[in-house]
């Protein structure tokens, strides 16, 4: 029905009543015929988050054989990772490149087939992407997530930058086509679910505002889903007071021990740099 900023908008409705207001100070709009498929349908993008594979290596794992922690990266563990990134990418988001650093570490933890195709999907919001944009109170779904798609051997062999780049390309494809290429697809294909084979989805909700939702009695001090779908990255302030991004993160028990070891070889800009592990999801929630 809504999509993380439709939430947030919500929320935030809720929020202002809750302090006195008589009606919220952005009202919701409907509209959903603007993204209604076209007549006809076509699809005229590659859309990798809708392959058709099948799991011949048995990688879907069920939930409850799996371990759940969440890592802390703050602008120290940033800068660490970082300095893997080439010139040529120097330009790339902080989310861009943790990202594309836990997709290379827990591919390598995985330890998948070298000939795999991997897929990381990264949710991206489309609502500036149309022309005209889409109205402010619109609260439904209006993101992509696009997919970079690899063969496992390539992003364990190949430098950071291999997978930096493939995920930098597949959010700059999502256009105001490309979603309207994938309102047809739904409606061509029977609504499909994306492919869950060898793939792994995130998603930045640094900049909700998801934080500054206040009831009357402050902000929270962490927000943001419990789930495991996919990976929500959210803002968090550490035991040290110390601001940054907490990452959930879900594998078997042995891969995890792998992926902590991948991920600290990487941050081991010096003998002090580690990364900060935080078994399950912070205590305090919204």
């Amino acid at each position: 029905m809504c999509d993380a900023f439709g939430y947030v908008q919500f929320m935030k409705a809720l929020c202002e009543m809750a302090n006195g207001a008589s009606i919220p100070s952005t009202m919701p709009v409907w509209q959903r015929d603007l993204l209604c498929a076209r007549d006809p349908p076509r699809v005229t993008c590659t859309h990798h988050e809708y392959d058709e594979v099948t799991d011949t290596n048995a990688t879907i794992i069920p939930i409850d054989d799996m371990e759940h922690r969440s890592f802390f990266f703050g602008q120290t563990q940033i800068s660490a990772i970082r300095r893997y990134v080439p010139k040529h990418l120097k330009h790339c988001t902080t989310f861009e490149v943790l990202i594309a650093c836990l997709w290379r570490c827990r591919t390598i933890a995985l330890q998948p087939n070298p000939e795999d195709e991997m897929r990381m999907m990264t949710i991206v919001n489309a609502r500036l992407k149309f022309k005209p944009h889409i109205p402010v109170g619109y609260y439904g779904n209006v993101f992509g997530y696009p997919a970079a798609v690899s063969k496992a051997r390539d992003i364990c062999n190949k430098p950071l930058g291999h997978a930096l780049e493939l995920v930098m390309k597949a959010k700059s494809e999502v256009t105001e086509e490309y979603m309207k290429s994938v309102a047809d697809l739904m409606v061509i294909r029977g609504r499909p679910a994306f492919t869950n084979v060898g793939s792994y989805i995130v998603s930045d909700l640094t900049r909700t505002g998801l934080l500054e939702l206040d009831f009357g009695w402050g902000n929270a001090v962490y927000a943001g889903p419990d789930i495991h779908v996919a990976g929500f990255y959210t803002r968090y302030i550490n035991h040290k007071g110390e601001s940054g991004m907490v990452v959930p993160l879900w594998l078997p028990d042995v891969a995890m021990k792998r992926f902590v070891k991948e991920l600290n070889n990487m941050l081991a800009c010096d003998n002090n740099v580690h990364v900060i592990q935080e078994h399950g999801p912070p205590h305090s929630k919204l």
